[in-house]
């Protein structure tokens, strides 16, 4: 399959499929030879891991590290397992994060959702306080 094709089906860019082949967040694809890359059944997984792992927030340079152990072997089964932890644990930090900014956003939705009903806005949360008129 030809890199157009495989950009195509994914919708990303040659520019990223080929980022991702130069850090080894994929590993290096046959060519022809002509040169073109021909992404095998084999590559297509590789990069749909790829986009998943980066879809999830993983760190393309721990991708790449990923991808590396799993070219070494087998031996390497703890190693990426804890990778792979690693990785799920910096995912549950961002989700934490986002649920407290979202808790806040609802927040303030329902105070401003109150002041269109009253005419008046008001803040109970002392962190929304200080600056209540501009909030």
């Amino acid at each position: 399959m030809t890199i157009k094709k495989v950009c195509e089906n994914y919708r990303i860019s040659p520019d990223t499929l080929r980022y991702y082949e130069r850090i080894g967040a994929i590993p290096p694809v046959n060519r022809t030879e002509n040169g073109i890359r021909d992404y095998t059944e084999q590559d297509i997984g590789w990069v749909e891991n790829a986009l998943c792992m980066r879809n999830a927030g993983v760190p393309v340079e721990m991708i790449a590290e990923y991808v590396k152990l799993c070219r070494q072997g087998d031996e390497t089964f703890s190693a990426r397992r804890d990778l792979l932890k690693e990785a799920r644990s910096q995912i549950l930090k961002q989700i934490e994060k986002y649920q407290t900014e979202l808790e806040r956003l609802e927040y303030k939705i329902s105070r401003y959702e109150a002041a269109v009903e009253t005419g008046k806005l008001v803040w109970d949360e002392p962190d929304c306080q200080s600056n209540a008129t501009e909030l």
